[in-house]
């Protein structure tokens, strides 16, 4: 397949034939397929840029990178793989775990660095053993808590940071989002997040015209007089020109910090490169390793010239479910979309002046919902979390994910929160794995009964009843 030109054109290049889908190295006709490419860049904006704003990095270098990261990411797997790298939002309670160690944005970008490069040499691994090595050492029980932890960690700087900032703003936000969520349906419903921030703009414009300035605390410091919009800086900011870049700067500390996120990582590589082959009809196990060590590489490319991390974009996939248009040629287009966007600093300069209290309500909603996709793993993969050997290592690896607990080793060395919480549900996990007796590890039927004792884990109807 050539992954860079030569497409077959799909029937007449109109529309996919009834009951069919256009293939990664097929393509609509060019117009449609531009069109495509830019339905991609919309549905892949919001958290693109929502996650470098979150993170103090550059939104239009990290949608910039997005791009380059996605072209990077189809030459290596060769076409094979219709995937947007985006901004990976895992990061998020990173960057402010971080930050509040005294790091900054190089501090954090040497940590997504390494992980970047800890990622890619496990899609070596895979690539190596085969896909089953996930499933072996990243149990789903285990990566739903990765998971959860990493979402419901941020918890604090929602409440703490952008919800202050403008309380009211934030609840119509939230409200907003939500209804877009459930009510709209397609292509609508996957940009969400993206609506609820122009919404937020409109209200915090409105609320400025109605009831003047604010007085309330920004970023978490102080409260002060202040306007909720504040577009000085797009007048200012030039229509052509390169994004701000920086070299990452290394600290082990944020590295420890940082590197659980590689668990949520692999498992999110591997469940999208499954997705695609279910959609498409092409067995994709071979190339897993391949996906997870061009995620990583990319991951390694963006953080050395100061972006964020980046990960393969649900979004995208369901626009290629909407449409049926599997075709590479449109993540091509998308790609050149993006690099184009980062290169025109007013752009960036109308997403730096999004209200704080525009993004506490966003951040509400898409902060419990990274959470509960743990649990939907855990759903998805008929986790019993009635059985001790299950529940016991993620319930203390999730509560000390979640609340930010500390094991201090000395002065200089300490684990917490999401690196500790990480290691106590994996290795507990495994530890008492090969401990536990056999008819934990291999449990009864369900219809025999609970594994835990009534007291904690079986409720009957008549004790529900009171």
């Amino acid at each position: 397949m050539n992954v860079g030109f030569g497409w077959k054109l799909h029937g007449d290049g109109r529309a996919p034939r009834p009951g069919a889908v256009v293939r990664p190295d097929e393509r609509l006709s060019w117009g449609r397929t531009v069109g495509l490419g830019a339905q991609h860049v919309v549905a892949m904006f919001g958290a693109t840029f929502v996650a470098p704003v979150l993170m103090g990095l550059d939104p239009n270098l990290a949608v910039m990178v997005s791009g380059a990261a996605t072209v990077f990411f189809l030459l290596v797997t060769q076409g094979r793989i219709p995937s947007y790298l985006g901004s990976s939002l895992s990061f998020v309670g990173v960057a402010a775990v971080i930050k509040t160690q005294g790091g900054d944005a190089a501090t954090l970008t040497g940590a997504l660095l390494v992980v970047g490069a800890v990622l890619a040499a496990c899609g070596a691994v895979v690539q190596g053993f085969g896909a089953k090595v996930i499933h072996a050492v990243l149990p789903p029980v285990v990566t739903g808590a990765v998971v959860m932890l990493i979402g419901f960690n941020l918890a604090p700087v929602a409440a703490g940071t952008y919800w202050p900032q403008d309380q009211w703003t934030a609840l119509l936000v939230m409200a907003f989002t939500a209804l877009a969520l459930v009510v709209l349906r397609g292509f609508w419903s996957r940009i969400a997040i993206f609506l609820g921030l122009v919404f937020g703009y409109a209200v915090s414009w409105l609320f400025d015209r109605l009831f003047g300035r604010i007085d309330s605390p920004v970023g978490g410091g102080a409260a002060t007089e202040h306007w909720r919009l504040d577009l000085s800086g797009v007048g200012r900011a030039d229509w052509i020109g390169l994004p701000s870049l920086h070299a990452p700067s290394f600290s082990a500390s944020a590295v420890l910090v940082a590197l659980p996120v590689v668990v949520a990582l692999i498992a999110e590589n591997a469940g999208h490169v499954k997705a695609v082959s279910e959609m498409t009809g092409d067995p994709l196990d071979d190339r897993m390793g391949t996906a997870i060590m061009a995620d990583g590489a990319a991951t390694v490319l963006s953080t050395a010239v100061g972006g964020p991390a980046t990960t393969t974009y649900a979004e995208n996939i369901g626009v290629m479910a909407a449409t049926r248009v599997y075709s590479t040629a449109a993540y091509w287009c998308a790609a050149g979309f993006a690099i184009l966007f980062g290169l025109c600093p007013k752009f960036g300069a109308v997403v730096a002046a999004i209200p704080g209290g525009v993004l506490g309500g966003i951040t509400v909603v898409l902060y419990g919902m990274i959470g509960l996709l743990g649990a939907q793993i855990w759903i998805h993969n008929r986790v019993d979390l009635t059985n001790p050997l299950h529940l016991v290592p993620v319930a203390a690896g999730v509560i000390v994910g979640i609340g930010n607990v500390t094991l201090h080793f000395t002065d200089n060395f300490e684990l917490g929160g999401i690196a500790l919480g990480t290691l106590i549900a994996l290795l507990g996990y495994h530890g008492l794995r090969a401990l536990a007796p056999a008819h934990l590890k291999h449990p009864r039927p369900a219809a025999d009964g609970p594994l835990l004792d009534e007291g904690t884990s079986a409720y009957d109807d008549d004790r529900g009843r009171g």
